[in-house]
């Protein structure tokens, strides 16, 4: 038997119908032996681990992957995963008395890498709200853990992450939500290291087939809203908001005026210094 197909997936509602998927033996049953990673650190673990080759496929942020495979990554983008937005929540410690970002004079936020979703999308957010990289700075806290213990301490005091999952800390009041931003494009893609797709292509391609079905049977089976709530610790109500706005892509269509987007976004931002053509590094299967 070949070696397992290894996935790395952040361990958010987002990638459970992956783990259904596996549950229900469909990638075995189609002969394609797999392993699932979770990351809590997120895009930045996520890349790094794709470039030393520890894992063979990551459902990883659009604008982190799209970042470091300019800067390196030998890796393929094969297509979106969600297509909806991501919703990031703006938090600061619900032990401060900030009510808006702009109340904050040093503002300094907690990443969890250096081009990780949280490090990046801090960038797209300061440049809304017309702040120069003068009145921000980071500090790289690993996971969500590491956010809340740094914001607690008051070592950072803004935090981006996603809104859904940081929601049950909103509501013991740890946390303070002061605002929030959608990503400019679908959230997450399928990217695959190169090795992997020029030697399994064709179990990429049915790997992905299944996980695309899987995802639209999940967005309609009626215990959909009761499974998020109780694998996840989100109430029942916000788990059906969540539900009601995220999108799993269901066809192969990959976008190249999207991805230019974002390749755009990031030189503005100064986070990537060159562009690359779209098929040098993404694909359609």
């Amino acid at each position: 038997m070949s070696k397992p197909i290894r996935i790395g997936g952040v361990p958010e509602h987002f990638n459970l119908p992956w783990r259904l998927s596996m549950e229900e033996k469909r990638f075995e049953h189609a002969g394609i032996p797999v392993s699932w990673k979770d990351f809590p650190g997120g895009t930045g673990a996520m890349a790094r681990e794709l470039r030393h080759g520890t894992i063979d496929i990551a459902l990883i942020l659009t604008e982190g992957i799209v970042a470091d495979i300019i800067k390196g990554n030998k890796s393929t983008i094969v297509g979106f995963y969600v297509k909806s937005p991501l919703t990031w929540g703006v938090h600061t410690s619900g032990h401060n008395n900030f009510t808006s970002p702009n109340a904050i004079d040093k503002k300094l936020f907690a990443i969890s890498r250096w081009g990780s979703g949280s490090h990046l999308m801090a960038y797209v957010y300061a440049k809304k709200q017309g702040w120069s990289t003068e009145d921000f700075d980071f500090r790289v806290v690993a996971n969500l853990k590491g956010a809340r213990e740094a914001l607690g301490y008051q070592s950072a005091n803004l935090f981006l992450w996603e809104k859904f999952t940081t929601k049950p800390l909103v509501d013991t009041g740890e946390l303070r939500l002061i605002d929030s931003i959608d990503t400019p494009w679908p959230c997450f893609v399928i990217a695959v290291r190169n090795e992997i797709l020029a030697n399994r292509l064709d179990e990429i391609k049915t790997l992905i087939e299944i996980i695309k079905q899987r995802s639209q049977q999940f967005k309609e089976q009626s215990n959909a809203v009761e499974l998020i709530s109780s694998r996840y610790g989100i109430q029942e109500e916000d788990a059906a908001k969540w539900l009601s706005v995220t999108e799993w892509e269901s066809s192969n269509d990959l976008t190249g005026d999207i991805i230019q987007n974002v390749q755009e976004t990031l030189m503005n931002l100064g986070v990537i210094h060159k562009k690359r053509d779209f098929d040098e590094f993404c694909m359609s299967l």
